[in-house]
């Protein structure tokens, strides 16, 4: 909704918004752009009498503001329906989709792109280093949106994915997710199959080669050419590291194309993420040797594994990772390029699914890799939770107390240390407490 509210402000419009909780690094970004922030769900929003109210997917009925703008007659759409609407109506949109890396793979082809000279849109659920901001209207027919299978609107319970119509689709892969919206995997699935079905037949449709649940979903039906990604030659589009640092990787497109380079990323997630966006960026012609020589100047997402700080030789991340895959695949990248050093976790479990207790059973595994495990317990996490802690021994600490957890861990964490952050909120500000504590205490 943050970017959103960016892309109608580029549009001219005057813009104002509320929320909960509103926290860097996009309550900064909309600052900058001079759009005014309600704290707060309450009706006082509305006393600017907007001419339309855009809608997102937090919001229920019986929300004050909710009840207000349905009295009050006003005119109100969902976010989605605003950008398919106002944005994407005349564009060639590039979507990316996905349980996991949608937000880094929309970055890294909007990067490309950018870099080719195309000046494209976009509307990414995160910030990418190399244009510091979640959204842009850009200047040309090619616009990249990550597009998420969360429901619509209160009003609308479709993913919002169906809204964007793209010409090019990126799949990334598929597990369950989402807890609180659908019931099981096959309902997933079957949103996936809606948007597979507005994807024209001139288009194309990028896909992991090894995800049998992306499998199902073709299976019910595709009418668009296919292309294969993956970190396997078995794919159309593959990619592979060169060294064991994973600092310089190769890729290989259709034909035999390949082409080789140095990068700042690391893990097999961000390998497979960038052959996906060098293969989608095919398909606004640019060549695989282009493509991959801009990934060496892709300079990252905030808050994807985003190293934030160092003190005394301490290493501090910022990342998104809130599901047990994505939890592991963090752990792992971070091990690979840094051998030899403690990998160190803190992690809130924020997420409605996480909190439902669907991840219980995983969520010690995805965690076992590390060295030391502090966990942020909100209330109301189930008793499962607690038992799946107690799988990784003394390694875990668990804390209901920010301040407690930030004390416990500057005591604990030593010089060479690698230590990751991660939460999809704001983690009480632990780090950046964390960080200031080193500072005082340990110097720089």
């Amino acid at each position: 909704m943050g970017g959103v509210a960016a892309l109608a402000r580029a549009a001219g419009h005057e813009v104002t918004g509320c929320d909960h909780n509103v926290y860097p690094p996009m309550s900064t970004q909309l600052r900058k752009l001079g759009i005014e922030i309600h704290e707060g769900v309450d009706a006082a929003q509305l006393d600017v009498n907007p001419d339309c109210v855009v809608v997102g997917n937090v919001m229920s009925r019986g929300v004050e503001v909710v009840e207000a703008m349905l009295d009050r007659g006003l005119p109100y759409k969902s976010g989605p329906q605003w950008l398919a609407e106002n944005v994407l109506n005349d564009r060639y949109v590039l979507a990316v989709a996905g349980t996991h890396g949608k937000t880094t793979t929309s970055s890294m082809l909007a990067w490309i792109l950018e870099d080719a000279g195309h000046a494209p849109g976009f509307l990414i659920g995160g910030i990418p280093a190399n244009f510091g901001a979640s959204a842009r209207f850009g200047n040309s027919k090619y616009f990249v949106v990550e597009a998420d299978e969360y429901d619509t609107a209160f009003f609308d319970k479709r993913a919002k994915f169906v809204h964007y119509r793209p010409r090019t689709l990126v799949l990334n892969n598929l597990e369950y997710d989402h807890a609180d919206i659908y019931k099981d995997l096959d309902a997933i699935i079957w949103q996936f199959h809606q948007l597979m079905r507005t994807v024209p037949g001139s288009g194309r449709v990028i896909t992991n080669v090894v995800d049998s649940d992306l499998q199902r979903v073709f299976d019910m039906g595709c009418w668009t050419p296919v292309e294969t990604f993956g970190s396997s030659g078995a794919a159309d589009w593959s990619a592979r590291f060169v060294d064991k640092v994973e600092r310089h990787v190769s890729m290989q497109g259709p034909g035999g194309t390949s082409a080789e380079t140095r990068w700042n990323l690391s893990g097999i997630h961000n390998l497979e993420n960038a052959v996906a966006a060098v293969a989608a960026a095919a398909s606004a012609g640019i060549p695989l040797e282009q493509a991959v020589d801009s990934m060496s100047r892709f300079e990252g997402v905030k808050r994807r594994l985003e190293r934030t700080a160092t003190v005394a030789d301490i290493a501090i991340y910022d990342d998104f990772a809130h599901h047990p895959t994505a939890i592991r695949k963090s752990i792992a990248a971070v091990r690979n390029r840094y051998p030899g050093h403690r990998v160190v976790v803190a992690i809130e479990p924020r997420s409605n699914t996480m909190k439902l207790g669907v991840h219980d059973d995983a969520i010690a595994d995805s965690l076992s890799a590390a060295d030391l495990v502090w966990v942020y317990r909100p209330e109301g996490m189930s008793e499962g939770f607690d038992a799946a802690l107690s799988e990784l021994g003394g390694k875990a600490r668990v804390f209901g107390d920010y301040d407690q957890l930030v004390d416990d861990m500057s005591r604990r964490v030593l010089s060479g240390d690698q230590v990751v952050f991660m939460s999809n909120g704001g983690f009480g500000s632990a780090r950046q407490t964390l960080t200031a504590l080193l500072q005082r205490t340990r110097g720089s």
